[in-house]
């Protein structure tokens, strides 16, 4: 009996190289040549067509609408905003959704159903989700995981991982247990 090792072929390697350093470097090609992680903080891409931050500023706007952004959604409550928002993003030629979620108290099911709706209408669109620091986000991601798509507990936060969840984790998790 032979015994067969599968040795990569040279070119293969160079090439699987090549692609992860395009991997590394494809976010300034998805943004329009902006490179949104030294601009926006936190700053979090689990896909292509998704970004999430924390708080914006005129300056993160603009730099948003040049790299493509065509949604940007809002969870902060009104009290934590400095600026007129709305007003940046729509002068920016992005359409902006405000769901305003004050911390764990609000991580209720309408409000998951909320967002999920938001996220439905523009499906498909280069979107910008924020909220003070990108945790709230990734609360309202793994419920919606959770709750509305039906993932299992790892998956679901996962989910919010990728998109921001830190201090909220355990809540989400405790939110989670409960069948909805």
């Amino acid at each position: 009996m032979t015994s067969h090792t599968a040795v990569p072929n040279p070119d293969q390697l160079n090439h699987s190289v090549a692609i992860d350093t395009v991997s590394n470097a494809g976010n300034s090609v998805l943004d329009n040549g902006v490179d949104l992680s030294t601009i926006l903080e936190p700053y979090f891409r689990p896909d292509d067509t998704t970004i999430v931050c924390g708080a914006l500023n005129d300056e993160k706007v603009v730099a948003l609408a040049k790299s493509g952004v065509e949604l940007v959604i809002n969870l902060q409550p009104d009290d934590e905003l400095s600026f007129d928002e709305a007003a940046a993003v729509e002068r920016a030629g992005m359409h902006y959704e405000h769901l305003p979620i004050n911390g764990a108290a609000d991580l209720k099911q309408l409000n998951i159903l909320a967002f999920d709706n938001i996220l439905r209408q523009h499906h498909g669109k280069k979107t910008a989700v924020h909220c003070g620091s990108g945790n709230r986000v990734g609360a309202a991601m793994a419920l919606r995981a959770g709750w509305l798509r039906g993932r299992k507990m790892d998956t679901a936060m996962e989910r919010g991982r990728s998109h921001g969840l830190t201090k909220l984790e355990q809540e989400v998790h405790n939110r989670l247990l409960v069948p909805r």
